[in-house]
């Protein structure tokens, strides 16, 4: 560090370096999301992703709300304590597990909520198993968050979980076309498992001497019930539109936006970089009553994300075609698809970010915005469709209208949650800055100039110049001394 500059706030250090880990688990992400789809589309077919992805959404969504809040609430849970962590931790342990067995019961009663357009055969009947490792999964990583280990997320869920499904599906798709897809999904699941309790175990340690408590589990639940709604409605923003074109539309429509939706998915995995990271910090600031820190971190972390997510939407956006191209030539008519469910990932990350500050210190009507927000996203998303329907409009145009309505949804929650932040912390919570407008404009000029070009050269040479473009003007127009502590380093790799 220069000598006689100031040093950047703990905090934010930690929000820089956590950020920073994350960032390098969302390239490794993108490095093995691409092999899966690739050989997901090219070899299952369209209609065999379509039934694997309805499938793995309902299952992903009773993970999703076993895991009861934990992903968030258990840094708070940590931060209050006088027991020992490790006593909290199996608490939140077994409280997942209770729920992830109910959730387990239910759907392996009615299977076909997971299969409704296609037959149920085998062993598909015990997918469900699988919500026991999410959950779990979920709940280990967060605490080794509260420890600021960010990367065994990393390892669990970048390298780990998607290396595993590319690589089974592989292998797989010499047994059973049908069925390689699923059951290469519960091997990443228990692959990821195993890469979340092993590091769970090293920092916290053995239990030694605890006890389960039901009452103590019942109030744990209880008390993180907004903050569980909350964890699910923001999930389900994202899932929702597959289970109602499931409704509307056959396997090969619904495998198509699938692919569209794993593309665009990725900048939403750049919000979740700091996810791990933002909660412990906010709740230790919110502890000793410093509004004014936490309203920084929301805008700083805010500013990243959304800056983050803006170049990589442009690079995947502009040569849209010719990413889906790579999964296969069915694929390209989903590529109107991909164009607004990336803008609707860079609009939804004000809306993300607030909520990571609202969960701790307005979570009632936190939930009560998520909770209208997709309430119109599943109503526009079915008006939407019927009015392209009763025009006969194209099957594929009319299967925009899900990410149309998602689009406008995660817009107005974004206004609505970042109003009601900043009043609740009495300072500015919007990372917005026109540097963003600028770095956008050049960016899109560049890729628009490689569309002219083959795919190939495209994707090649067009990708990189797009980002590189929009990262130098971010650079030297947006960036500030915060902004910049985000690529400084310390002797030993720690931020600066």
């Amino acid at each position: 560090m220069t000598e006689g500059k100031e040093p950047p706030p703990p905090d934010l250090s930690a929000l820089a370096k956590g950020g920073r880990t994350n960032l390098f688990g969302f390239v490794l992400r993108l490095a093995a999301r691409i092999p899966f789809l690739f050989i997901a589309g090219r070899w299952y077919g369209a209609e065999a992703l379509g039934i694997f992805a309805y499938a793995v959404i309902v299952v992903e969504f009773a993970a999703q709300l076993s895991t009861l809040g934990l992903k968030r609430g258990l840094a708070e849970q940590l931060s209050k304590t006088d027991r020992p962590h490790v006593f909290v931790v199996w608490d939140a342990m077994l409280a997942g597990f209770v729920a992830s067995a109910i959730a387990v019961l239910l759907l392996v009663a009615f299977p076909w909520a997971m299969f409704p357009n296609s037959e149920i055969q085998g062993m598909e009947r015990l997918l469900p198993l699988t919500i026991f490792a999410l959950a779990a999964s979920d709940i280990a990583l967060a605490a080794l968050a509260y420890r600021h280990d960010i990367g065994a997320t990393v390892r669990a869920r970048a390298i780990v979980e998607p290396w595993t499904i590319s690589i089974a599906a592989f292998a797989l798709a010499f047994y059973s076309l049908r069925d390689g897809l699923i059951l290469a999904y519960v091997l990443s699941m228990l692959a990821a498992l195993v890469a979340s309790l092993w590091p769970l175990f090293r920092s916290y340690g053995i239990p030694y001497g605890w006890r389960p408590k039901p009452i103590r589990l019942l109030m744990l639940a209880w008390h993180n019930l907004p903050l569980a709604a909350a964890d699910a409605i923001e999930w389900a923003s994202r899932r929702i539109d597959i289970a109602i074109l499931g409704l509307f539309f056959s396997p090969t429509i619904v495998g198509i936006y699938y692919v569209a939706q794993q593309i665009a998915s990725l900048p939403q995995k750049l919000k979740t970089s700091f996810d791990p990271i933002l909660g412990p910090v906010i709740t230790q600031n919110l502890r000793v009553g410093n509004k004014a820190a936490v309203a920084h971190q929301v805008r700083q972390a805010g500013f990243w994300i959304i800056a983050a997510q803006a170049g990589v939407a442009l690079a995947l956006g502009i040569p849209g075609e010719a990413w889906m191209g790579l999964v296969g030539p069915t694929f390209v008519a989903g590529t109107g698809v991909l164009a607004f469910l990336l803008a609707a990932e860079v609009v939804a990350a004000t809306a993300a970010v607030s909520e990571s500050a609202l969960i701790y210190v307005a979570r009632h009507r936190n939930l009560v915005i998520s909770t209208v927000m997709i309430g119109v996203q599943a109503g526009l998303s079915v008006v939407i469709i019927l009015i392209m329907r009763a025009y006969d409009l194209p099957l594929l145009y009319q299967a925009t209208g899900p990410a149309i309505a998602l689009m406008l949804a995660l817009g107005g929650a974004s206004i609505a949650k970042a109003r009601l932040l900043s009043r609740l912390l009495e300072a500015p919570v919007s990372p917005w800055r026109w540097a963003l407008v600028w770095a956008a404009a050049t960016a899109t000029v560049t890729g628009y100039i490689a569309t002219f070009f083959p795919e190939w050269s495209e994707l090649i040479i067009g990708v990189p110049a797009v980002l590189v473009v929009y990262c130098l003007i971010i650079w030297y127009r947006g960036f500030g001394p915060d902004d910049r502590i985000l690529f400084k380093m310390g002797k030993k790799g720690e931020a600066v």
